[in-house]
């Protein structure tokens, strides 16, 4: 008779439950947020604005790269990944000034949600995650500005199509550079 014996090194999660679960949380708006970007990508494709495109396209493996950093870091801190579905996003949109302004709104709210893991990790006196998760914060400043900006020269044009057709060419320009974590 053969006998397995299952050895139970005492290996404990590193980080708490609820850590781990706002963490796994976030996962999923990240990849959510992809997909976000892969649909608007599409769309502006489909109306001829390459650079609107492209920029959509850059932004949303930056969102990919968002999500397995979290993945790796719930990996590394010896917690348990928990993938969920991810919500199909819309698929119909208005004018580059009303899908930048919807993209506003989101990386809005993917702000208020970091923020959200950031208080987390102060209730449950987690040091390690409050330092990662500054770099995110830091991000979320960036993403939000970069719209902004984008946001703004739609308006200051208008619907001037030479406007549109200049601002179309300088997104275009916007390359890949993977995201990682640098603490």
């Amino acid at each position: 008779m053969n006998t397995v014996i299952y050895m139970d090194y005492g290996r404990e999660n590193v980080i708490s439950d609820k850590i781990q679960s706002i963490l796994n949380e976030q996962i999923n708006k990240e990849f959510y947020s992809a997909y976000l970007y892969l649909a608007i990508s599409a769309y502006f494709d489909e109306i001829g604005l390459k650079g609107f495109s492209n920029w959509a396209r850059v932004q949303a493996r930056e969102e990919v790269d968002h999500g397995m950093i979290l993945f790796d870091y719930i990996i590394e801190r010896q917690g348990s990944v928990n993938l969920t579905p991810i919500t199909s996003p819309e698929a119909r949109y208005g004018s580059p000034l009303e899908v930048f302004e919807l993209i506003y709104s989101h990386e809005k709210y993917v702000t208020e949600s970091i923020n959200g893991v950031a208080n987390m990790t102060d209730e449950e006196c987690d040091l390690a995650t409050r330092y990662f998760i500054n770099w995110y914060i830091s991000e979320q400043v960036e993403e939000e500005s970069n719209v902004d900006d984008i946001i703004k020269k739609l308006k200051m044009f208008g619907a001037d199509k030479a406007s549109l057709y200049h601002i179309d060419k300088e997104l275009l320009t916007r390359a890949y550079k993977p995201h990682t974590y640098n603490a």
